[in-house]
């Protein structure tokens, strides 16, 4: 099999002739396919719902305690609920406060905490001419959102299959005293799939930052979202590791069950030391007198414990895994050996990072928009939406059945192709 690179121009043009007309048939069949976000399908949904059982107007709204749930109080989260998510990111329930539905609004208010009151009694960052963060890129968009809406200066750190590049992470840390944080999606990395290595969280412990307030925003999304049951990535346990290395407060640690019940009623968590969780709570007593504890514990009645969760788990797992293998399998046959890209085989997470040759990325999801599949737009996994190769595409299965899956692969190696010869045709000219 020839690369496309070694075709001859007219070999090129012959094919695009051929693939065009595959495209039209495709177009004329008026496809309307999302995979612009990773997103749980129905399905999955459907497999969470006894969780609504578990309550009703006859239960005992009270938690281990006696408190009575349907009032005020409890700011940090029910013990019983603590204990829970202790279990699943294998920390301390001392370690952990409990909050709403979603964990990225616990990362927007520790930065917004940062930014106006500083980090447990530093500057305030509004006071600083300049903060910088660092992002390993591809990462996820919403992250590199949050530090744009707060006008901080993104720093691209490039992605390895260990994690970031820490010669660079350890550079930045250690030398410039703006830097005061970097995010990280540890395990199951959005949108490569990667998982850190022990060695690689090693050396985020062991960091000697310049500035006193520097922070991990440690984003555990996926601990627990393996496709597989005999076969999964393990993730060292973070703020022991800090502890460990001496560093015990630098680290947050966030997480929720928005992709394991209820996207839009899970329950988040974050995890940090005690001085920092004092310094979160400070917040807090203001901004609120106390959470949904009906919900939290509704879930806690329902999963018990981490067994419980993995369980769950395992029946989303069992709907995603095809998905996800319907999308390998069709890139390897129509794509392997053709040089006009390169993917990751993810063991658990939500997404598939996609490589294209170098200047196509927005130009395959243009191509994709008009054959009737809306993906995740080109360069959204960097800071600023800026894709320096614009190379990257995220590939999220998750949302669309296992049918409009087939019918979306089918459509995107199409538009891979087409792009690909156009490009190639270019540097011909």
């Amino acid at each position: 099999m020839k690369t496309f690179q070694e075709m001859s121009r007219q070999e090129l043009e012959e094919l695009r002739s051929a693939l065009e007309v595959q495209f039209e048939e495709v177009k004329g069949e008026g496809l309307k396919l999302d995979m612009s976000r990773g997103k749980p399908a129905p399905e999955q949904l459907d497999t969470a719902m006894p969780l609504m059982d578990v309550l009703n107007s006859e239960s005992l709204l009270q938690t281990e305690g006696g408190v009575d749930c349907r009032n005020y109080g409890i700011m940090d989260g029910i013990p019983e609920m603590k204990r829970l998510m202790a279990e699943m990111l294998d920390t301390k329930p001392e370690n952990v406060i409990v909050d709403g539905n979603a964990s990225l609004s616990l990362m927007f208010d520790t930065v917004s905490h940062s930014m106006t009151h500083g980090v447990c009694g530093s500057t305030p960052w509004c006071k600083l001419d300049k903060v910088k963060f660092l992002c390993p890129a591809p990462g996820y968009d919403r992250h590199f959102k949050v530090t744009e809406y707060f006008g901080i200066e993104m720093i691209t750190i490039p992605m390895t299959k260990d994690g970031p590049d820490m010669d660079l992470v350890e550079k930045y840390v250690r030398e410039d005293a703006l830097v005061k944080g970097i995010w990280c999606v540890p395990k199951y990395s959005n949108p490569q799939g990667y998982t850190y290595s022990d060695e690689t969280v090693r050396r985020f412990a062991a960091l000697e930052p310049a500035a006193e307030d520097f922070r991990i925003y440690w984003d555990n999304a996926y601990c627990i979202h393996d496709l597989y049951d005999d076969k999964r990535d393990e993730l060292l346990e973070i703020l022991s590791a800090c502890e460990e290395a001496g560093h015990p407060d630098l680290a947050f640690e966030f997480a929720s069950t928005s992709k394991i019940s209820f996207a839009g009623a899970g329950v988040s968590a974050v995890a940090s030391s005690a001085r920092n969780l004092e310094w979160m709570k400070s917040a807090m007593t203001i901004q609120t007198i106390g959470p949904d504890k009906i919900n939290q514990l509704r879930h806690v009645r329902y999963y018990k414990d981490k067994a419980g969760l993995k369980a769950q788990m395992s029946k989303n797992s069992a709907l995603i895994r095809p998905k996800f293998e319907l999308v390998i399998e069709t890139l390897e046959r129509e794509l392997g050996g053709l040089g006009i890209g390169s993917w990751t085989n993810p063991l658990g997470g939500y997404f598939i990072s996609f490589d294209a040759l170098e200047g196509c990325a927005k130009a395959i999801v243009a191509k994709c928009k008009e054959g009737g599949m809306v993906l995740t737009g080109a360069g959204a996994t960097y800071p600023y939406g800026k894709d320096p190769k614009d190379s990257n595409i995220r590939i999220a299965p998750s949302y669309p059945s296992l049918a409009e899956m087939k019918e979306a692969t089918r459509l995107f190696v199409l538009c891979v192709k087409l792009v690909s010869i156009g490009k190639l045709l270019e540097e011909m000219a």
